[in-house]
């Protein structure tokens, strides 16, 4: 049985990616991708070199570290690109099937609405891990030419991942919410940048609250895996704030059903 409920999951999820490359999504947004990560890896290298060069000309010690000269902020900045392309892929999801009626479809195959969810996460989760794996080029050129710690690439790959199944939870429930994708698009986006921005309040609110707000934001949980620290806590929060994502989508198209 649960060989069967894998294999419709994998379908549909299958289904979904190759419907973003032929459509021209996909290309559009991996292009956009590598472009500005590509400007920003080579922005950081050099920014590095300079720096390196100033502390052997001012006899100030070994300098910055490559891991704090350009894996964090390279990979930081890959976390504000991605809260800004991954609406692009959600958007259409459940959205389009609404508009061009073919959600009807779906409700009466012989799948759950778990499993159709399900499919629809992985199939954005699947091109946004095609995109991260294109940039792998960065790391093996500072491979290449220094020594890297290996810690710190590994987490700060598995936090992004992670962070990015986040924000395609929240998109696949806003494109199951309506049939237009921009407001899909929007919404997945003003909603990302809520609980990436939202510790920000917690400086003006009271102890209690203000430790709620620091749990709730997106990106706080990130900063270990940036060190090339695995802590249990943030992998929890991740999986959790995906799980209620998916259960709320699931609950948003079975009143969808019912109507």
């Amino acid at each position: 049985m649960s060989k069967t409920c894998n294999g419709k999951v994998w379908a549909i999820a299958c289904r979904d990616l190759k419907t973003y490359f032929a459509s021209p999504i996909a290309y559009i947004v991996i292009a956009g991708f590598l472009t500005l990560m590509g400007l920003m890896f080579f922005s950081n290298l050099s920014h590095f070199f300079v720096q390196q060069l100033q502390y052997k000309q001012f006899g100030m010690g070994k300098g910055v570290s490559l891991t704090e000269g350009i894996i964090r902020p390279l990979y930081g900045n890959m976390n504000v690109i991605l809260l800004l392309l991954v609406p692009l892929i959600t958007m259409r999801l459940f959205a389009e099937e609404k508009k061009l009626q073919t959600i009807q479809l779906l409700m009466t195959a012989p799948i759950t609405i778990g499993q159709m969810v399900m499919g629809k996460f992985l199939a954005a989760l699947m091109l946004v891990g095609i995109m991260l794996g294109l940039t792998l080029v960065y790391p093996l050129i500072l491979f290449i030419y220094g020594n890297p710690d290996l810690g710190p690439i590994f987490t700060s790959y598995l936090g992004t991942l992670l962070l990015s199944g986040c924000y395609v939870g929240m998109g696949v429930m806003f494109s199951s919410m309506t049939e237009n994708q921009i407001v899909a698009g929007v919404l997945t986006f003003a909603a990302g940048l809520l609980f990436w921005l939202i510790n920000w309040l917690s400086q003006f609110a009271g102890a209690v609250i203000g430790d709620v707000l620091d749990y709730l934001s997106i990106i706080q949980h990130y900063n270990n895996f940036s060190q090339g620290i695995l802590d249990s806590t943030d992998v929890i929060f991740y999986f959790s704030f995906i799980g209620i994502s998916l259960f709320l989508t699931h609950r948003v198209l079975d009143s969808y059903r019912w109507r």
